[in-house]
């Protein structure tokens, strides 16, 4: 799959994560701001990054900014910003989101 246009899900409020995807070259590029990346950085990349390859997408430039999301809401707002990214937010790729 390949990154259409530029695509934000989830908010700035507590526990919550912003995502940002955008098009990019050269594997998934990621930017993370947290305040507790010490703790938990490696798990909140490692969430995202797991959640591009089960879409298949090779090449991305994301930028995430964590307020103490919990995996599950990390996943969510990845898949979310995924989908309007490649333009399939009202034809969801059901298959992805098992």
């Amino acid at each position: 799959m390949d990154i259409k246009k530029t695509a934000i899900a989830g908010t700035l409020e507590s526990s919550d994560i912003q995502i940002m995807v955008s098009t990019g070259e050269n594997g998934i590029q990621l930017e993370l701001e947290s305040q507790v990346i010490e703790q938990f950085g490696k798990q909140i990349k490692k969430v995202i990054l797991e959640t591009f390859e089960k879409y298949g997408i090779k090449n991305a430039t994301v930028k995430a900014v964590d307020k103490g999301a919990l995996d599950c809401t990390i996943k969510a707002r990845t898949e979310a910003a995924i989908q309007r990214a490649i333009e399939k937010d009202h034809d969801l790729n059901w298959e992805a989101l098992i």
